[in-house]
């Protein structure tokens, strides 16, 4: 059992899951391994609103599994398999997801990395071995001196993470990548957070590699838009959904999440729903309704909104206040990732840029013209290694036009929307400490009259998008936007790195 203490609807997942992983070969009760690996596939969720505890849930069983010696397999390494090795990984759909995990101390990385698998250097397996401790110093070479040796070492004794260490060192993960395939060796036990956001073909393919899956998501999120019928768990069996009522967040009080669980009152409407916005700005400084969107906000946290002809106005708004020129882009724009073209013959270099973050929806901020025409630096936010650069195809969309303007056109390569404004769909899985809520657009919503998933889309709107906020939500009511504090920057981006030299080295 978890040490922490748990509600009883949260025991009562812990012990369904726990009854899981002991058919697994898993025994979490005395934390150890007790057969070999199961091949009967079985698929269980853990369903809950927000602030339920799904991630307290998910973060405590992690630390089980590792506590009864199963492997955690990450983005960065994955150990040589053997007989007796048992192994979990956390995956979410988006990096943006997987980097809130990772900042709660969760080793998350996104279902894309696991589905694919690369091909490394023998270099870089001697390296990876012995930062984790399963090998001796690798010889100096000119390729890696004896300091950047040290310096990787410190960091990962510091950081427990190999793209760190390789970043301390001057070194990628991505440099000593010599191809990339399809997994074919399946893993033991998947942990899949937002798993709200999963079509039927994904699921598919986590089954194939996970005999043990475990989803975790919230059943009043938005259904995926390719996907047909709601939800991935909605075709679970009863007894296999488990489901998370208790509001375990209200004991910090926060504002945002009681709006948030109003919606759930079939007799609330929009009206009384912005009177309660109000009441509560009142009461509270975490949320704020506002006049006007704040254009400082918007470089790195998108207004999210439910109409595209909203959004492609207040990205040329955006532009506009920052005097942004018609024909480029200034270093501090955001984008969002729409995807990578690249023909078969570059399907090495397009894995490698979806294994580093660059995965369609992924956030980006422009820093910058590459060394080639048509490439651009990038930094993509929420990665591990965050800085690339890239052949690109940047799109400005236009009021009212079918055509995009495009300031940047490589041939091929990854293609990119602007990112000041994005679709509350697009918006699921992503979590900033602010987020402003176009108000207008959800009215719209609401006049419209529409349903999805048997709710009403406005109320679902709204819940999925005040949720994104981590601290403050500014529900903005009139179409007007704030003139910027300064001009556009990426300092914010740098991380510096602090580095102190050990003596001693892995044992």
């Amino acid at each position: 059992m978890s040490s922490v203490a748990l509600s009883p609807d949260q025991a009562e997942a812990w012990d369904a899951v726990a009854a899981a992983l002991h058919d697994a070969g898993v025994d979490l009760d005395d934390s150890q391994i007790i057969g070999p690996p199961s091949e009967t596939q079985r698929t269980l969720a853990v369903i809950g609103k927000a602030g339920s505890g799904k991630t307290l849930l998910l973060a405590q069983m992690t630390r089980a599994l590792k506590e009864s010696g199963v492997e955690i397999i990450s983005a960065d390494w994955e150990g040589k398999a053997r007989k007796d090795r048992r192994t979990l990984a956390v995956l979410s759909p988006t990096n943006k997801a997987a980097s809130v995990l990772r900042n709660r101390g969760v080793p998350a990385t996104t279902i894309h990395r696991i589905l694919y698998s690369p091909v490394y250097d023998p270099d870089y397996e001697k390296l990876a071995e012995w930062l984790t401790g399963q090998g001796d110093r690798p010889e100096a070479t000119d390729a890696v001196t004896d300091i950047q040796l040290d310096r990787a070492y410190a960091s990962y004794v510091q950081n427990a993470s190999i793209p760190a260490a390789l970043a301390a060192a001057g070194l990628r993960g991505s440099d000593f990548i010599t191809g990339w395939k399809r997994r074919e060796d399946p893993l033991d036990i998947g942990f899949i957070d937002e798993s709200s956001m999963l079509d039927e073909r994904q699921l598919k393919d986590l089954q194939e590699i996970f005999p043990t899956l475990i989803l975790f998501g919230d059943p009043a999120q938005l259904p995926p838009v390719q996907g047909v019928g709601g939800m991935a768990f909605d075709k679970l069996p009863e007894k296999r959904r488990l489901v998370l009522n208790r509001i375990h967040r209200q004991e910090a009080d926060s504002p945002i999440l009681d709006l948030a669980h109003a919606l759930a009152d079939p007799a609330l409407d929009f009206d009384s729903f912005e009177t309660m916005i109000e009441q509560a700005a009142r009461r509270d400084p975490r949320v704020v309704l506002a006049q006007r969107v704040e254009s400082d906000l918007m470089a790195r946290s998108p207004v999210l909104v439910w109409r595209n002809a909203t959004r492609i106005r207040l990205i040329h708004a955006f532009r506009a206040v920052y005097s942004a020129p018609a024909d480029s882009l200034l270093p501090g724009e955001p984008l969002i990732c729409d995807g990578i073209e690249l023909p078969q013959q570059h399907r090495k270099k397009r894995l490698d840029l979806e294994a580093r973050g660059l995965i369609k929806g992924a956030q980006v901020i422009y820093l910058g013209p590459g060394k080639r025409p048509g490439f651009s630096r990038l930094h993509v936010m929420g990665a591990e290694d965050p800085r690339l650069g890239a052949s690109s195809i940047i799109k400005i969309e236009q009021v009212g036009e079918e055509e995009p303007f495009i300031p940047y056109a490589a041939k091929m390569g990854a293609t990119f929307l602007h990112g000041a404004a994005v679709t509350i769909h697009k918006a699921q899985g992503s979590q900033w400490d602010t987020v402003q809520v176009f108000a207008p657009d959800i009215l719209a919503a609401a006049r419209a009259g529409r349903s999805e998933a048997g709710q009403p889309l406005w109320k679902r709107l709204a819940y999925v998008a005040i949720t994104r906020a981590e601290r403050e939500l500014r529900w903005v009511t009139r179409y007007a936007l704030s003139r910027p504090a300064g001009p556009l920057a990426t300092g914010d981006l740098e991380v510096p790195t602090k580095l102190e030299l050990v003596a001693e080295e892995p044992s």
